[in-house]
């Protein structure tokens, strides 16, 4: 009966896309979240650069810090990260680690700045191009329970499909999986039909053992090139343009376990591949009324990306041998699976402004703060493969603004420095009782030797999340399924080797 309804289905749908990913506006928040970074030095004091001229993170920060160069400089900044994650589900811990590599920022300017007496306010400037990682997707986490949770992903499968006749049904994403698998069915009336839009779970309402894993991998780069010129050395001014490229893979399992059958266990596996690439441009503006203070600003324009995904699914459900009456067949491990499901879409991520005030200590080091604003339900998503209304009203209601700044310090000791900063990054998620801002301290040190630097710095970052592996709602629309608290701490490590010529 189901292999009948099936191909009913496919005829009636032609060549539509039957599956399709879910939570497009979680792709929105993932891919907004680029924070400032760069040279070991500018991570050292806690990623402030809205006022800072002179480094090379300038072209992917404020460009109009490249007009401060009056010699040319190369970069390479190698890193390590080690990406920490304690869960909690059901009063229960687990922990994971993720570790890599990375080569997070190569940079070149070559600076071309007038003599100090020659004539006129513009007094020279420097291009700059950089390659710089701008976002690190490599984590793992995921939860365990030896404890029966309190609702069960059947429960979703049966609000999904309720009201729906089983030809749509069959159809319907994972829930039409599970139909296919018989871990939902109809529900049958005195005369042994079904009752359209009805169904029930093949074990009745049992509260099953879960755990669940994910696994991510992937980043973001931008390849930025930039120009920043110096006019009196009072005003700097530059741009720059940013072309990205992305890579995202995640694979998540979740399985159930029941003590009671006909079900045993059941288990679904999601996989997402998401590429493309996108582009930014950047304006910035320092001035400098006196010769130890810096004001900055920069404006940083909604990036367009134009992404591509692609989406599979599996799912296994192994039974005690159950016959099942209505089709007289009996039950033991039924499999389905979808094909490759591939589409496109195109993805605004919000634009940034920021601002920014350096003082300096004479020639001893500096102080500097930066503030910036990003409006998170300003993300839009756009495609012909899909309806985007959803996810875009979904952006709108769950994402709000925020105020991130940052603050940071460097000490220069003979031919030393020190350096040390802090960061804090809030909540996108808006009217939510809990916090999921970020909060980063920073330290490191650095040392010049005529033309050659080294520089290097610890960054510690962390912040928490929730996750939730599926919906039900009560009757007050609350969702009641099962919620994992995630304790995210990563310390990256970068160092900095500097030639100026």
């Amino acid at each position: 009966m189901r292999i009948f309804i099936l191909v009913l289905s496919l005829c009636l749908l032609s060549g539509s896309s039957l599956f399709a990913q879910s939570g497009y506006y979680e792709d929105a928040y993932r891919f907004s979240q680029v924070k400032p970074a760069g040279t070991a030095r500018i991570m050292g004091v806690g990623g402030t650069q809205w006022s800072l001229g002179g480094d090379v993170s300038n072209v992917a920060g404020n460009p109009a810090g490249l007009g401060f160069f009056r010699s040319s400089e190369a970069s390479a900044t190698l890193g390590y990260t080690d990406w920490g994650v304690e869960t909690t589900y059901l009063g229960q811990r687990k922990n994971y680690n993720t570790t890599n590599f990375s080569l997070p920022n190569v940079s070149f300017v070559l600076a071309n700045p007038k003599g100090e007496f020659d004539r006129g306010s513009f007094k020279g400037g420097s291009f700059g191009i950089s390659i710089q990682r701008i976002a690190n997707f490599n984590t793992e986490y995921g939860y365990f329970s030896d404890l029966p949770g309190e609702t069960s992903i059947i429960d979703f499968y049966l609000q999904d499909a309720n009201g729906l006749p089983e030809n749509q049904v069959v159809n319907l994403g994972i829930t039409g999986m599970a139909y296919n698998t018989y871990q939902i069915n109809p529900r049958l009336d005195s005369n042994g039909q079904a009752i359209t839009g009805e169904y029930e779970p093949i074990n009745g309402f049992v509260a099953p053992f879960q755990d669940e894993n994910i696994t991510q991998e992937g980043s973001s780069s931008q390849i930025s090139i930039a120009y920043g010129a110096n006019f009196n050395y009072k005003f700097f001014i530059g741009g720059s343009i940013g072309i990205r490229t992305l890579s995202y893979n995640s694979r998540k399992i979740y399985n159930e376990e029941f003590a009671e059958g006909p079900l045993i266990n059941s288990n679904l596996q999601e996989n997402l591949f998401i590429n493309g690439g996108g582009i930014n441009l950047n304006l910035g503006l320092i001035y400098k009324p006196i010769d130890y203070l810096n004001l900055g600003f920069t404006f940083q324009s909604p990036p367009w990306y134009s992404l591509n995904d692609e989406y599979n699914a599996s799912m296994v459900a192994n039974y005690d041998n159950y016959f099942y009456e209505p089709e007289e067949i009996t039950l033991g491990r039924v499999e389905d699976l979808t094909d490759i499901f591939i589409s496109s879409y195109n993805l605004n991520t919000p634009l940034k402004i920021g601002g920014g005030a350096t003082v300096f200590l004479n020639k001893n080091g500096f102080i500097s703060a930066d503030v910036d604003w990003v409006d998170y339900s300003a993300a839009r998503i756009n495609s012909n493969d899909f309806d985007e209304g959803p996810d875009n009203l979904e952006i709108r209601n769950l994402y709000g603004s925020t105020v991130n700044f940052r603050f940071g310090a460097e000490y220069k000791i003979s031919k030393f420095r020190l350096r040390g900063g802090y960061g804090y990054y809030g909540d996108p998620i808006a009217d939510s009782d809990y916090d999921r801002s970020t909060q980063q301290i920073s330290g490191g040190l650095g040392v010049k030797l005529n033309r050659f630097s080294i520089d290097f710095a610890l960054v510690n970052s962390k912040f928490n999340t929730l996750y939730s592996s599926y919906q039900v709602l009560d009757n007050q629309g609350n969702n009641i399924g099962p919620l994992t608290e995630i304790k995210n701490n990563q310390l990256n490590g970068v160092l900095t080797f500097a030639l100026s010529f």
